[in-house]
């Protein structure tokens, strides 16, 4: 039996009150917010990381990214990802995955991952509903902790909501257009076959994930499927927003954490037409431990001070400094170091057990030469060892905190992340997270960072 063997999801700490963007007072419905050393990649990456808690990352046959906005416009996001995970080089592209499906199943467990920072135009309808963020599901046959039962997709060709190159705004056509031929249509239609081809009625489901363009238009959907209310999943308007391509699989994430052996669980998607699944969940869905999920990632919140701030960090308001100026990284530099940067390897004493970082070829402690093991470091907890503000860095949200930490032994000068000055002091743990550090040259350079353990 093949499904979903774990989970993992990602909501960015910041948010920003919906008042605030008509220029309100704070308080209120809100929506989630990414930093301005966030995005798609660096999101999915952090999902992936929850959704791979206490899994042998070896095992890990496949990666499948779906976004949005995806920073680049010919790059394979997988590969990324893939590489700050510190998965196996053989790991597949879809191409691959797809003979490998008509072959019977050489993987064995394939890792789904979806992120999305959609803008939409500044002080909108629209930007008020989209929210970012990112879930994670690893796939496989063994250890089922959420099976499918059965499924139902119908493609529909309508131009409802959409964002060409070059535009870094999505836009939807006339509301009721969108909602009465668009969403309700497609998802009336695939519940109702869903239903049809299962034998199973609303009264039969645990819980319903369903997808929603609005608060209103979700709820209105769920009234017309004759769903109770008590069956229906939290979308999160006003806590997190439509997370575009990461909304439904957010949704999923939440659920699953509190699923029970037996619980029949219908997740609905909607775009270009609908997805609908039934799943039933086992008992190693009430085994899964260690993940943070949704409901820890809502409860780590720090309000945005100002919408200026916002569109500063979305780059739609002119500062002081550019963070896509400059040259941009070199390819060849990157390439040589993508080991150190993007897998965060380290190397430890064969001799003497001692961490470094970055790579060299003489133990520091004692001499030993070329005699080391890689080991992973951004899946450990550090330490702060030393730290300064910088108030004159190219930060959108200054001061800059850089920092000397500890990770078993090897030493990181890094910067640090959603944090408030208050909060650093020495010996205060952190965690590893992947960001972006900036759009030097128009591509993003990624990097790690810490964060304080919370």
């Amino acid at each position: 039996m093949v499904g979903i063997t774990s989970y993992g999801a990602y909501i960015p700490m910041l948010r920003l009150p919906l008042a605030a963007i008509a220029g309100g007072k704070p308080g209120g419905p809100e929506k989630a917010v990414a930093g301005w050393d966030e995005d798609s990649v660096t999101m999915a990456v952090a999902a992936a990381v929850d959704c791979l808690h206490g899994i042998d990352r070896r095992n890990v046959d496949a990666v499948f990214f779906a976004s949005t906005s995806y920073p680049f416009q010919e790059k394979q996001g997988a590969a990324i990802i893939a590489k700050a995970l510190d998965l196996r080089r053989d790991v597949p592209n879809a191409l691959r995955a797809a003979l490998d499906a008509v072959g019977a199943g050489s993987a064995r467990q394939v890792l789904v991952v979806a992120g999305d920072t959609r803008m939409a135009a500044p002080r909108t309808p629209m930007e008020a509903n989209l929210g970012d963020g990112a879930a994670a599901f690893l796939i496989g046959a063994e250890g089922v902790a959420l099976a499918p039962v059965a499924s139902h997709t119908i493609s529909d060709e309508i131009i409802d909501v959409w964002r060409t190159e070059g535009d870094p705004f999505v836009h939807a056509w006339e509301d009721r257009f969108v909602v009465d031929h668009g969403y309700r249509d497609n998802v009336r239609e695939v519940v109702e076959a869903l239903f049809a081809k299962s034998g199973v009625t609303a009264k039969d489901l645990t819980r319903v994930v369903l997808y929603g363009p609005d608060a209103r238009s979700h709820a209105a959907m769920v009234r017309e499927l004759g769903f109770a209310p008590t069956q229906v999943q939290d979308p999160l308007f006003g806590r997190v927003g439509n997370a575009g391509a990461a909304f439904t699989p957010l949704l999923l994430a939440a659920a699953l954490a509190g699923a029970k052996a037996g619980d029949r669980l219908l997740v609905v998607s909607y775009g270009d037409g609908a997805d609908a699944f039934l799943f039933e969940a086992s008992a190693v869905a009430e085994r899964l431990e260690g993940r943070r999920g949704a409901a820890w990632h809502l409860g780590r919140r720090a309000e945005l001070p100002s919408y200026d701030i916002y569109l500063r960090f979305r780059q739609l308001l002119r500062a002081e400094h550019d963070r896509r100026a400059g040259a941009g990284l070199s390819a060849t530099k990157h390439f040589r170091d993508r080991d150190a940067d993007l897998s965060l390897l380290g190397q430890k004493c064969r001799r003497c057990a001692t961490a470094q970082y970055p790579f060299q070829r003489v133990c520091f402690t004692c001499y030993a030469k070329d005699d080391f093991d890689s080991v992973r470091l951004s899946d450990k907890v550090g330490a702060v060892r030393s730290f300064t503000f910088d108030y004159f860095a190219g930060s959108p949200s200054p001061p800059l905190v850089a920092s000397v930490i500890d990770v078993e032994g090897a030493r990181l000068y890094l910067q640090m992340t959603d944090v408030h000055p208050k909060e650093v002091k020495l010996d205060l743990p952190v965690e590893l997270t992947f960001r972006k550090m900036h759009e030097a040259g128009g591509t993003p350079n990624y990097y790690w960072k810490c964060t304080p353990v919370r």
